[in-house]
């Protein structure tokens, strides 16, 4: 007899209170040292503590301690071995279709010509630059179709602790990452080592097509297609005539930034950006696995957050919206948001189709929402890294003169195609249809969940969600 019993997990967020804490912490505040000043620091740290970051489980600290540890150990057998860290659970070179596309061919992605350490991109790479402060500036999207996890990771930078507290241990020396994701009703540790695809480009073309995979086609000396380039002894005779040597070739077409496949920095030679879009798909087993996805989606899996959507057409009072959640944004909760794609004459979705500059079925991240001289401004962001609003307020429009260029500070905006723009909130709402909020919480927060048993009723019926009830 068949059993018409969906199971599934539902996780809910329960406060814990704790009064007694708080007023300990204020009596704490009030005491003063033998110096006369007030003692602070108790307090400060508590409060520190209070800021809302990753969603804390029974077993998020248990996690982050075995992936440190994981990662420890496997530098110190490197170290003794004097070799660098090959992950044989995820390895982009031996293991290349299982990490690229797994079993389902249909959605994969763009094919890289090989396969490099950061060491052999970069001169110098580093984790974070300079600063070691991550940011959104940093993402620049590749030739996967991930605008949406890239959003969710831009939407993060905002508050770079949380990218800190995602990034849990590394080594650079001997290449070795390790990360925690969030997955089901707990966290998950990932580690992964320094290799990543890359495209080997001839000379300094831009890609043309994200899905051009044959060798370069000469046409003339100084402007060849790029193109997925083979190696040097791979080269015909007039291929390696164009460049003076072996080091030269490599020096043009390996040995950049830019020869990565997927997701890079906008910082020359920092490498947090393709190496979390690695591991995320270690997380889910390949990378074709995140073409295509929700933005709120992949905030959940970076900090446990609670996520929901909010239609724009839905939204009652506008007023009310920018004060109770948009000024809100990278307080206790981030956003992103996006519109449908556009469809042509014919009714067929066409990508090309813009709406001033933006594209439809793409996320698109909210960096910040910001009241000046009266307006309500909110700054956007587009993965790509370039590609922007083209209406009222974008970068050099006729808005921009006199006092309103003295806002660009408090907007935290420059002008330039790197993908950040500014839009007045009403052109906002009126532009994106779906936003996405994701909801923080702070260690006075914990999860739980439990199995409902969700009975179905016997075939046929409508599709449903089934009868579920949350008491």
């Amino acid at each position: 007899m068949a059993d018409n019993t969906i199971r599934r997990s539902s996780t809910s967020i329960t406060l814990r209170e704790e009064p007694q804490k708080d007023k300990d912490l204020k009596e704490k505040g009030k005491e003063m040292d033998e110096k006369g000043k007030v003692k602070g620091e108790e307090k400060g740290k508590e409060k520190a503590e209070q800021l809302p970051g990753l969603l804390v489980t029974s077993n998020l600290k248990e996690v982050i301690d075995e992936c440190r540890s994981q990662v420890e150990t496997i530098a110190k057998e490197c170290r003794a071995n004097n070799t660098k860290f090959r992950d044989l659970d995820f390895d982009l070179l031996n293991d290349r279709w299982s990490c690229l596309i797994g079993l389902d061919w249909t959605v994969a992605p763009r094919y890289p010509s090989g396969v490099m350490r950061v060491t052999e991109v970069f001169d110098n790479p580093k984790f974070f630059k300079a600063d070691g402060a991550p940011s959104s500036d940093d993402i620049s999207q590749g030739g996967l179709g991930d605008c949406w996890f890239l959003c969710a990771l831009a939407t993060i930078s905002n508050i770079p602790r949380l990218v800190h507290e995602v990034c849990v241990a590394r080594d650079e020396e001997v290449g070795v990452y390790g990360f925690v994701f969030y997955k089901d009703n707990g966290w998950v540790s990932v580690v992964i080592d320094e290799s990543v695809h890359v495209l080997f480009i001839f000379g300094s073309a831009d890609f043309p097509d994200p899905y051009i995979t044959s060798r370069a086609t000469i046409i003339n000396s100084n402007s060849l297609l790029c193109t997925n380039a083979p190696k040097w002894d791979e080269l015909s005779k007039e291929e390696q005539d164009l460049y003076s040597d072996r080091e030269q070739f490599n020096n043009l077409t390996r040995k950049a930034g830019k020869n990565l496949t997927f997701a890079k920095s906008g910082a020359q030679g920092e490498t947090w950006v393709p190496l979390i879009e690695k591991a995320y798909a270690k997380f889910y087993g390949n990378y074709s696995y995140l073409q295509g996805g929700y933005p709120r989606e992949a905030i959940e899996d970076l900090t446990g957050g609670v996520a929901s959507l909010f239609m724009t057409t839905d939204i009652l009072d506008r007023d009310k919206f920018w004060e109770e959640q948009l000024l809100k944004a990278n307080e206790d909760r981030l956003f992103s948001c996006y519109f449908p794609g556009l469809n042509g004459p014919d009714g067929e979705e066409r990508s090309d189709i813009r709406v001033q500059g933006l594209y439809g079925n793409h996320a698109y991240s909210v960096l910040r929402a910001r009241e000046c001289n009266g307006k309500r401004f909110v700054v956007v962001r587009n993965p790509w890294g370039e590609s922007e609003w083209t209406g009222p307020w974008s970068d050099g429009s006729k808005e921009w003169k006199g006092e309103w260029l003295k806002i660009l500070p408090d907007l935290e905006h420059r002008f330039g195609d790197d993908g950040q723009f500014v839009m007045e909130y009403s052109d906002f709402l009126d532009c994106f249809t779906h936003i996405d909020r994701t909801l923080l919480f702070d260690s006075s927060w914990t999860a739980q969940s439990k199995w409902l048993q969700v009975p179905v009723s016997a075939d046929p019926i409508p599709w449903s969600y089934g009868n579920i009830s949350c008491t």
